[in-house]
């Protein structure tokens, strides 16, 4: 362990701060490397009950790893917690023909690695500013690190009751990164914060996600739906999705603390060229060829093609445009049967079958 004097501690955390800022981090708060024994029983419970059915990779190994510093990085001790705005005010206009929705944060590159890459530099730096070399681990969304967990203990935000993390500047609209290490900091402290009676996240949730405050049941979120479902999207959920055809922001915007949220200084996560607005026939139209070139750097290629242009073809259903029958009648010939399916679908909402 890398050791600082007790009357250091405090300038050491200080200088953690300061340093994070001068990088372009927009939040920075610090944890210790103590087990995470209330988030894994939530996390366990969670998943006992099936709310995380869907999700292959979060399993009982994961969170016990993740609630547990110590078998991530042995000899941490303490976790620097780190946040991004990633909110745009230059949001294009959308098109005349029908067009898609996707969540905010998938607007810009992909955030793994536009924060990775200064994650390390910041290990560096800091490394420099120290006078000797640390020993620390990164965590960006990756990895069984518990990040909301994280960014609760170090005093950057809380929990809002759609579960995502609040903050006073940035509202809930930040990517989330953690710096696990062997320095001994000056832990923060939890914010006296909450969102009281407020439930306004869990009334206009189309899906009914959000079946307590707290607790969603993922297999009903559209972002799960959209993004990490690799298969077919129920029936019954279908016109409930809307237009969205990657991640839903809809508990986010009516939270009263994203009224006012600061907006982000990251050329990074500003809308890129070729990736916004999104026609719905055009995406419809994607090849393979052209849907990885189109999305490499960014996190809309996560769901794949098939994936994405399943998501298209119910979105122009839920349109109900007459004008997006040819083309939903080309994507019946697709070599993927989700698309098709998909597809079909949309047709018979659109009364051509």
């Amino acid at each position: 362990m890398l050791s600082i004097p007790k009357t250091d501690k405090a300038r050491a955390s200080q200088m953690v701060k300061w340093y994070a800022m001068r990088m372009g981090f927009d939040l920075v708060g610090i944890t210790s490397a103590d087990p995470f024994e209330a988030e894994e029983k939530i996390a366990m419970d969670r998943l006992n009950e099936g709310l995380m059915d869907g999700l292959p990779w979060f399993h009982e190994g994961r969170i016990r790893r993740g609630t547990r510093p110590q078998e991530m990085l042995p000899g941490a001790r303490s976790i620097i917690s780190l946040a991004m705005s990633y909110l745009s005010e230059d949001i294009p206009d959308k098109p005349k023909s029908p067009a898609g929705r996707v969540a905010k944060y998938a607007m810009g590159k992909d955030y793994h690695g536009v924060m990775e890459k200064r994650l390390k530099t910041f290990v560096k730096g800091l490394s420099e500013h120290i006078g000797s070399d640390i020993k620390a681990k990164v965590y960006v969304d990756t990895g069984p690190m518990l990040d909301r967990a994280v960014a609760e203990r170090s005093g950057i935000g809380w929990f809002g009751k759609n579960t995502n993390i609040l903050t006073s500047s940035h509202g809930s609209w930040i990517f989330l990164a953690q710096i696990l290490t062997n320095i001994k900091l000056e832990p923060d402290t939890l914010l006296k914060k909450t969102c009281g009676s407020c439930k306004i996240c869990i009334d206009d949730c189309p899906t009914n996600a959000i079946v307590a405050p707290y607790v969603i049941d993922n297999t009903k979120c559209i972002s799960f739906l959209t993004i990490e479902l690799k298969g077919v999207i129920p029936i019954k959920l279908r016109p409930l999705i809307g237009t969205w055809i990657f991640g839903c922001d809809i508990c986010q915007d009516v939270c009263p603390w994203n009224r006012k949220s600061s907006r982000t200084h990251e050329p990074g996560f500003l809308p890129q060229n070729g990736t916004y607005p999104f026609d719905l026939e055009q995406v419809l139209s994607l090849t393979e060829e052209t849907f990885r070139k189109q999305f490499n750097k960014s996190t809309l290629k996560r769901p794949k093609r098939a994936g994405l242009l399943r998501n298209a073809a119910i979105a122009l259903g839920n349109h109900g445009d007459p004008r997006s029958v040819p083309c939903l009648s080309r994507a019946m010939e697709d070599g993927e049967p989700m698309i098709r399916g998909a597809a079909a679908w949309a047709l018979g909402k659109n009364g051509t079958q």
